[in-house]
């Protein structure tokens, strides 16, 4: 393996780290030069100088091995996040060790689960970084790597197709440049966009700039202690309902509908079954919350489930409502939500909808080989045959994604939590949602929590949004070269 190669790609990184940590400082400067401009200034130039050490003594190469793919895509992450910390150690306040590593990959990961238990009393400038880290989590770190590259290769792009939650291939059979073109063009565009429309639904400027980076990233971070339940707000709570329901659905298909008109978007199954699901348990969750007495008007029963359903299946993690008082029945339609998620080729988390619906397709026809043994019955998605190879690797990593959790929810139950919390909170990092119930509910944090499992936490939250795969691979890669 060629450590000095991954060290040039891991440089270019820490290079996009930095330049945001600078945009960040300027953030501050134009807001009276608040107490984070020194934290972001030398964060900001420590992580320039560290990237660009390598890029000066290592000269560019072609190729990469897939060991060596592996090893920056992983590389990256865990770089990103322990630089993208330091902003915060050195800012101080509720910002310890395992605080500041929490929050820095709850950002990068786009989770929004955070240990502050006073938002709105951060500086400016140290709010946008929190935001942005989101925004450059959203595509992904290697993604970003790739954008300063003048050559790609075909590694590459199987690289790039891992880290986007594997990104469909129907839709991403492009060259790695226009890939990368397709990608960003998506994301800035429904970040503006977004950006615009909270401003005009009443959010201030700094505020609406902030919210629109979590959105398109499906995070989480809010500027404020009450998430958007501070800005009581239905227009505000329309728009990012839009937006996050855009930002998870198909890059490609969003893409190709906007530039080509392509009404492929309408056609799809895995999006219909995602905007049905939507439909159908904000139904569910709305009678309940009525026939409990949580909500007595119908309208504001419908608002807050909507919301709440869309923020979770989307693992975005806003909130306006305290869920964890819900009845049972709709804490178990958000939990089955949770890890759900929503479309593959987007910037949310969970197990995608892509897979639930290929299992369901697969349960259904075992039910109707049950009945009629002789029968030949094809698995399809659409117009699409599934091959059985693909049925068994989505079966597989769901198997896999299950067990995570529950390893998970064990390993932090022997540190003293609940069931509620220990299986709840697992389900949110390996999701990568943020909010779950019990203590770690839609309106509380995670501070309370020992450093132990606020690091564990850490781990997971990395773990799913690397969609688990290319750790165990690169494990398996060390495992093969020591012998």
């Amino acid at each position: 393996m060629n450590i000095k190669l991954i060290s040039r790609y891991l440089g270019v990184t820490l290079i996009f780290n930095g330049s945001f940590m600078l945009l960040s400082m300027v953030i501050s400067i134009l807001n009276g030069m608040d107490s984070s401009f020194t934290p972001l200034l030398i964060s900001g130039i420590t992580t320039l100088i560290v990237g660009l050490f390598p890029l000066i003594f290592v000269r560019r190469t072609e190729e990469i091995s897939i060991s060596e793919g592996f090893a920056i895509t992983i590389l990256a992450w865990f770089l990103s996040c322990i630089f993208g910390m330091l902003p915060y150690l050195m800012w101080g306040g509720e910002f310890t060790l395992p605080n500041a590593f929490f929050e820095s990959v709850s950002g990068f990961t786009t989770t929004g689960a955070t240990i502050l238990n006073d938002i709105e009393g951060l500086p400016k400038g140290l709010l946008f970084w929190r935001s942005s880290t989101h925004f450059i989590g959203g595509v992904g770190v290697v993604v970003f790597t790739l954008l300063v590259l003048p050559t790609m290769s075909t590694f590459r792009f199987k690289m790039t197709k891992m880290e986007i939650s594997s990104l469909s291939k129907e839709n991403y059979r492009y060259r790695t440049k226009e890939l990368i073109r397709i990608i960003l063009s998506v994301y800035l565009g429904i970040t503006i966009l977004a950006f615009v429309s909270l401003c005009l639904a009443g959010m201030t400027p700094f505020d609406a700039v902030n919210h629109a980076l979590s959105i398109v990233a499906t995070g989480g971070f809010s500027t404020k202690n009450a998430s958007l339940m501070a800005f009581d707000s239905f227009s505000i709570e329309m728009v990012v309902n839009i937006f996050t329901i855009i930002s998870g659905l198909h890059f490609g298909l969003i893409y190709a509908f906007v530039i080509a008109h392509s009404t492929k978007i309408f056609k799809s199954p895995v999006i219909r079954f995602f905007l049905i699901s939507i439909v159908i348990c904000t139904l569910a969750i709305s009678l309940n919350l009525v026939h409990m007495g949580i909500e007595k008007n119908w309208f504001e029963a419908l608002r807050m489930a909507f919301f709440q359903v869309v923020t979770i299946c989307t693992t975005t993690g806003f909130a306006t409502a305290d869920t964890s008082v819900w009845p049972a029945f709709s804490i178990l339609i958000l939990i089955y939500l949770s890890i759900q998620g929503a479309c593959s080729g987007s910037t949310t988390g969970g197990l995608k909808v892509d897979r639930v619906l290929i299992l369901y397709k697969t349960l259904k026809a075992q039910l109707v080989k049950l009945q009629h043994p002789s029968s030949v019955v094809q698995i399809k998605v659409g117009d699409r045959r599934i091959e059985s190879d693909v049925i068994l690797g989505v079966a597989l990593f769901a198997s896999l994604y299950l067990f995570v959790i529950v390893f998970g929810a064990i390993v932090v139950s022997a540190f003293g939590l609940d069931f509620t919390d220990a299986i709840t909170s697992s389900i949110s990092m390996i999701a990568n949602i943020g909010p779950a119930f019990g203590s770690c509910g839609s309106l509380e944090n995670y501070s309370h929590f020992p450093g132990a499992v606020r690091f564990f936490f850490s781990l997971q939250m990395l773990f799913g949004r690397l969609e688990i795969y290319p750790i165990l691979v690169m494990f398996s890669i060390f495992r093969i070269r020591r012998r």
